[in-house]
């Protein structure tokens, strides 16, 4: 019924400003949307526009998605990012947008989501983009300039516990340090696999041997 809806209102097509409104809209309800609704959504009033992005996404697009993100950010990322990761298309822009997204405005729970689901396919120069953007987060928040002696505790403190919730978990480390082992003989010359590796010996040097 829903989709139905969606497709009445063209909302897969409606002009980008008002798709601002209907996402703040959205925002205001309560009770707030089911997952599967909030999935169903963010597929009707994003996926096509994503996917056929040749140029980068206008503000008003941004705004609509980080709007949304806000609050629905986990169906959005099992449907709209998962498209992305799986046939991002000729172009790179789909790709770019799913980094900015992982940079700026996903949040860090979200943000392994992400990762996840690309450890999960074979790895190309795109995917290794969004490698880069989830440990660029990490390597954002060590080298913060909060990071001073003259911090208060409280500071520090915030800081810290800001930092922890970017580090990846465990098993997700893991899983990501046996792909890269296992994917390096194909990108011998990547710049974007050589940036993704250093990275991550910045941040895990201590556990990576």
């Amino acid at each position: 019924q829903l989709e139905g809806l969606c497709s009445f209102l063209q909302l897969s097509t409606c002009p980008e400003p008002l798709l601002v409104c209907f996402c703040s809209w959205l925002l205001a309800l309560t009770p707030n949307l089911s997952y599967t609704s909030a999935a169903i959504l963010a597929e009707q009033l994003f996926l096509q526009r994503v996917l056929s992005l040749t140029q980068p996404p206008s503000r008003h697009l941004l705004a609509a998605i980080a709007s949304f993100c806000s609050k629905y950010s986990q169906p959005f990322c099992r449907v709209l990012v998962a498209a992305v990761l799986q046939d991002p298309g000729e172009g790179t822009e789909p790709t770019k947008l799913v980094c900015e997204l992982v940079e700026e405005c996903l949040e860090p729970d979200c943000v392994r989501l992400v990762l996840s689901q690309v450890l999960e396919l074979s790895l190309s120069e795109e995917l290794l983009s969004v490698m880069q953007a989830v440990l660029g987060r990490q390597v954002r928040a060590l080298v913060s300039p909060g990071f001073h002696a003259g911090s208060s505790k409280e500071q520090l403190s915030s800081q810290l516990g800001a930092l922890f919730q970017e580090v990846l978990p465990p098993e997700l480390f893991d899983h990501l340090v046996l792909t890269l082992c296992q994917q390096a003989p194909a990108f011998s010359t990547s710049l974007n696999y050589a940036k993704l590796v250093t990275s991550m010996l910045i941040l895990y040097q201590s556990q990576v041997s």
